[in-house]
């Protein structure tokens, strides 16, 4: 990370690349561990269900979802575009690198997605509300 973009991240705004388009606005959850989507999250309800995963009885819905990668089953691409379509998908996901299961449900559930921001993911915490605006690839607290 340079310097300016230490500046950037503690004055709020980091940036990132976008990965599909729109815009998004919610409280952060955070993962440090990667996520299937299938098997993992309800579909009906945004609900976390995977045992064991540090998410395990979050919800998801309206959430900025921060997470490293996807991983499992392309059907974790349904799980996103299910949630879509039940209003319990997340605002926003950001990820380190955003791979295609979750590429693939972002766009069939016009999920904003960002990915590769110039700040660690640590510096999102869980409960700060940030706006994420996958059209110019940035990320700002609110």
């Amino acid at each position: 990370m340079t310097a300016e973009s230490s500046d950037s991240a503690a004055e709020g705004a980091i940036d990132a690349e976008p990965i599909t388009e729109g815009q998004g606005r919610g409280e952060v959850l955070r993962s440090d561990v990667p996520i299937s989507f299938y098997g993992a999250v309800e579909p009906d309800t945004g609900e976390f269900i995977e045992d064991g995963h540090p998410l395990e009885g979050e919800n998801i819905a309206g959430k900025v979802l921060v997470f490293p990668r996807g991983k499992g089953s392309t059907v974790g691409s349904y799980v996103l575009y299910g949630l879509a379509n039940n209003d319990c998908a997340p605002a926003a996901i950001i990820n380190e690198e955003t791979e295609t299961i979750v590429a693939t449900g972002a766009i069939l559930g016009e999920i904003p997605c960002l990915d590769s921001p110039d700040a660690p993911l640590e510096t999102l915490e869980d409960g700060e509300r940030v706006a994420v605006d996958a059209d110019a690839g940035t990320i700002r607290r609110v």
